[in-house]
């Protein structure tokens, strides 16, 4: 093995070693802090009430409702958006229009989360407002559309990247045999794709479960239990930054690890997911 490849593994193990006892850290560090909650037997009032402080009842269930509505139904909205932009870009367009739309979504990756709030706050409230004849417009259906909006170049440069890794023999099979684009599209990209598109479902899930400026500035932020999709609700990260400037000893302050912990689960179950999901892959041939 030649000084270089030496050098660059090590370097790789370094990096993937830093990586795991950064993960196990913080997750400790959660335990750790949210400890007191644990060993005086309040994690299931806090998993399961309602948040009223001044009654002294710190339950977060309301934000956990809130976090897997607006997320999942921001990943209905974004899924089908992400799709046929990526059917678009790496499948029917013309090359032009291929790198137009590629290097505008590029563009979107590096726009400011707390922009998109903006925009939602002057003018994707006001919309929802009217056309659904009241209340204040700061619900979970106008933070599950400025969610998707978030999530979708994300989706989108996942989704053309696992396209274009289909080999191209496959693609040629098809020519021979007269097949045209969409016939290629149905029966050898998507199959042989799926892969790829889970991973960026599950990634999009993800950050849109982690985001905090748009929940926090057009979810309405109300810790009640959430009815429909034109309720206003509180997710869990937008919680942690209403709460963070609690006092560091009152139990007020220690249920937002209990926050961070669940959010950690959600993430942890879902890369789970995404490797079973590989593994079985993996044992296939195509």
């Amino acid at each position: 093995m030649k000084i270089g490849e030496r050098f660059s593994e090590k370097i790789f193990l370094l990096a993937a070693t830093i990586s795991v006892v950064a993960t196990i850290a913080i997750f400790s560090f959660m335990i750790l802090l949210g400890l007191p909650i644990i060993s005086a037997g309040h994690l299931i009032d806090v998993l399961t009430g309602s948040w009223s402080p001044d009654h002294g009842v710190y339950g977060i269930l309301p934000m956990i409702i809130g976090t897997l509505a607006i997320s999942s139904l921001s990943l209905v909205f974004a899924f089908p958006l992400s799709l046929g932009c990526s059917i678009l870009i790496a499948v029917l367009s013309s090359k032009r229009i291929s790198l137009l739309v590629r290097k505008t979504v590029w563009f979107m990756t590096g726009i400011p989360t707390v922009v998109y709030g903006f925009v939602g706050v002057f003018l994707l409230v006001p919309i929802v407002r009217e056309l659904f004849g009241g209340g204040s417009g700061m619900c979970i259906l106008t933070a599950a559309l400025l969610l998707a909006i978030l999530i979708s170049p994300t989706m989108i440069l996942i989704f053309v990247d696992s396209f274009e890794r289909v080999p191209r023999s496959y693609l040629m099979a098809v020519d021979a045999l007269g097949g045209n684009r969409i016939q290629k599209l149905i029966h050898v990209i998507l199959p042989c794709s799926w892969q790829g598109i889970l991973t960026g479902l599950a990634l999009a899930l993800g950050r849109a479960m982690g985001d905090t400026m748009i929940s926090l500035m057009v979810a309405g932020n109300a810790v009640a239990l959430p009815r429909s999709v034109l309720d206003s609700t509180r997710t869990l990260t937008a919680h942690i930054g209403l709460i963070i400037a609690a006092d560091f000893d009152s139990l007020e302050f220690k249920s937002l690890f209990v926050c961070g912990l669940v959010l950690y689960l959600f993430t942890s179950i879902m890369v789970i997911m995404i490797r079973r999901l590989d593994a079985r892959a993996g044992s296939r041939v195509w």
